[in-house]
């Protein structure tokens, strides 16, 4: 049952009805106390199955390029492949990945903004074709490292968060897109669309409306200057609810039929990663030393209790050098769960929660309200699929954690139904019922 992120002969456990996904964290937190008490993963690969789903209902004339970057783990790559999904890369490692599951380089895109030549190269030799680009200097790369480029002109959007300046980091603006464009035409790049993106953060549907505007200007310019133009990325940003998907949909449908009607030969992509991957995977910390301070050590604002009454500083197993990555750029969007069964009487503490690093930027919560824990005890966060499973750091030998994936018996029937089966889908996934593990090790409990 255990699978590691660079370790492409994993399994996944088929799961009977009546055993659920605390089932399965529970089987794995009692031998994890056992054998050491490391960090480790649970991923439910039908979660995944139910978000392309969810995906096709919703918006079936987008095609989801996913952004691999978002999670690599082989078991989301094989399981999205088979979906029918394309594949957006920053990396050669990542082309090669996706290219190793028989990806066609057609249903591959090169996204990264800032690209080596020596990787350009690498596209060029595997076929992968159509890539992004915001400037001048991206462009002479890419004219002279890829003479079969197809480029997607990467504009920026008006993003703005808060009532502040948004995030115009990447992305040319559309009074330079005429200068691209001639510069193109010069070099001899074929300039195909135009790729734009929305944070996920933007709660502004605006933004969308203006972006879809831009894009269509940029079609008429290059139109001008002799460019035939068939792809609009709409890029990411998707939440992952059904909600958000269906918001953004409202907004972008009647601007896709007036802009790029469907017979106007124009193919409509985008870049989901969070939104596949975040729900799919749950993390498991050990609590590994505790300190008590004085509840006015806290910054004033924040949730706590008495100021009479003690507070706890813990620290986790995996912090911001591995696991939390994500943490030192964004907040985390998951609230701790202590596994361990309380009463509903029992005082809650002002906490925090901190990574083992002792550093003071490995800080996952500020403060939260919890029981009192000890030393040996399990936190459990969930949504935890998007943008953890960097290379950890070499701090005190950091254990990667362990990936054990799950599924139900009724997400793998869908799939079949879908036209996906065992002996199509996916070479390295090795499916065992739990119902007939017999490793006592190795079973899940199939108490609720």
């Amino acid at each position: 049952m255990k699978g590691f992120i660079d370790d492409a002969n994993y399994s996944v456990g088929l799961l009977d009805e009546g055993t659920n996904l605390g089932n399965v964290i529970d089987n794995y937190v009692y031998e994890h106390t056992l054998t050491g008490k490391n960090a480790f993963f649970v991923g439910d690969l039908g979660k995944i199955v139910k978000k392309h789903s969810q995906w096709q209902n919703v918006v079936a004339q987008i095609k989801p390029f996913y952004t691999v970057k978002c999670n690599s783990a082989p078991a989301v790559l094989e399981i999205l492949a088979a979906l029918g999904t394309g594949f957006a890369c920053s990396s050669k490692n990542e082309m090669a990945l996706v290219q190793e599951l028989g990806v066609p380089p057609e249903n591959i895109i090169y996204i990264s903004p800032c690209k080596q030549v020596s990787q350009i190269k690498y596209a060029a030799k595997v076929g992968v074709n159509i890539l992004t680009c915001d400037n001048e200097i991206e462009l002479k790369k890419i004219a002279r490292n890829h003479p079969n480029a197809k480029v997607l002109l990467h504009i920026a959007t008006e993003d703005n968060i808060g009532g502040e300046e948004g995030n115009m980091k990447f992305g040319t603006t559309l009074k330079n897109c005429r200068h691209l464009l001639e510069c193109a035409k010069e070099l001899d790049v074929q300039i195909i669309g135009v790729k734009f993106h929305v944070s996920s953060a933007c709660k502004e549907s605006q933004v969308y409306v203006h972006a879809l505007s831009d894009a269509r200007c940029v079609f008429d310019m290059a139109g001008e200057i002799g460019f035939t133009m068939n792809m609009l990325d709409i890029g990411g940003g998707f939440t992952g609810t059904e909600f958000q998907l269906e918001e953004v949909n409202h907004v972008i449908s009647p601007l896709l039929g007036i802009y790029f009607p469907e017979g106007s030969g124009v193919k409509i992509i985008s870049e989901p990663g969070s939104y596949y991957v975040s729900s799919a995977f749950t993390l498991a910390v050990n609590i590994i030393a505790k300190k008590v301070v004085e509840n006015d050590k806290f910054p004033s604002g924040v949730e706590k209790t008495g100021s009479d009454e003690p507070a706890f500083m813990y620290y986790m197993n995996d912090g911001v050098y591995g696991s939390f990555a994500s943490k030192l750029s964004e907040d985390l969007n998951t609230i701790p769960e202590v596994h361990k069964k309380y009463k509903e009487d029992e005082p809650l503490f002002t906490s925090s929660l901190w990574g083992p690093s002792c550093d003071e930027l490995d800080q996952i919560v500020e403060s939260c309200l919890l029981p009192e824990l000890n030393v040996g005890d399990w936190l459990i966060f969930d949504n935890m699929g998007a943008d953890s499973f960097h290379e950890p750091s070499a701090f005190n030998d950091f254990q990667r954690p362990a990936i054990y994936y799950m599924m139900s018996f009724s997400d793998w029937y869908e799939m079949q139904d879908a036209g996906i089966t065992s002996d199509s889908m996916m070479k390295n996934f090795f499916f065992v019922p739990s119902c007939i593990q017999l490793s006592q090790e190795d079973s899940f409990s199939a108490e609720a």
